[in-house]
């Protein structure tokens, strides 16, 4: 049995929970969301608490059950606060500045690294250094800032590249005489 799974999932207030079969659709002070619930699980709305169950015995029934309640859970909390990711860049000469809808990257290289912001996503630049994506969407917030992360990835021995601000660096001993 999914401990995850078998817990309610609460509304918070301001937010309008819709569900139609299989499709649940969130409006709050953020936006608007919905997600499409696969056949192996159940979704019904009881009270001000929306539960998600296994429909059959089957393994894949029990994986996506857990699956869908944290998904249904993100779903919530994007339309009433929605998420962010912080990053960081360390190195000299090192830097990014916003240009309009397009965040310019100064990451070593001979030429600057322009990224297109994506319509649903939001990215401020409190200092150079300093990179915080938001959004309603987990899922994109994440892929955004991987993918801006993997432009220079943080490297061993000086620390130098993009990092979340969370992230510990494993460093190495540069080389011996």
């Amino acid at each position: 049995m999914s401990r995850i799974g078998k817990l309610p999932v609460s509304v918070p207030k301001g937010v309008t929970v819709t569900v139609k079969g299989q499709v649940v659709t969130a409006k709050g002070p953020k936006g608007e969301l919905s997600l499409t619930a696969l056949d192996d699980v159940s979704v019904e709305m009881v009270d001000d608490t929306i539960k998600v169950g296994p429909v059959g015995d089957s393994k894949r029934a029990m994986s996506m059950w857990g699956l869908h309640r944290t998904l249904i859970a993100n779903l919530l909390a994007g339309v009433d606060k929605g998420f962010e990711k912080e990053l960081e860049i360390n190195g000299v000469g090192y830097r990014a500045a916003l240009k309009g809808k397009i965040l310019q990257l100064q990451l070593g290289f001979s030429h600057d690294v322009d990224f297109p912001i994506p319509d649903d996503i939001v990215i401020a630049c409190p200092k150079p250094t300093e990179l915080v994506i938001s959004g309603i969407n987990k899922q994109r917030v994440g892929q955004i800032a991987a993918e801006i992360r993997s432009f220079r990835p943080p490297e061993p021995y000086k620390g130098k590249g993009v990092k979340y601000k969370d992230e510990y660096i494993f460093r190495k001993e540069g080389k011996k005489k």
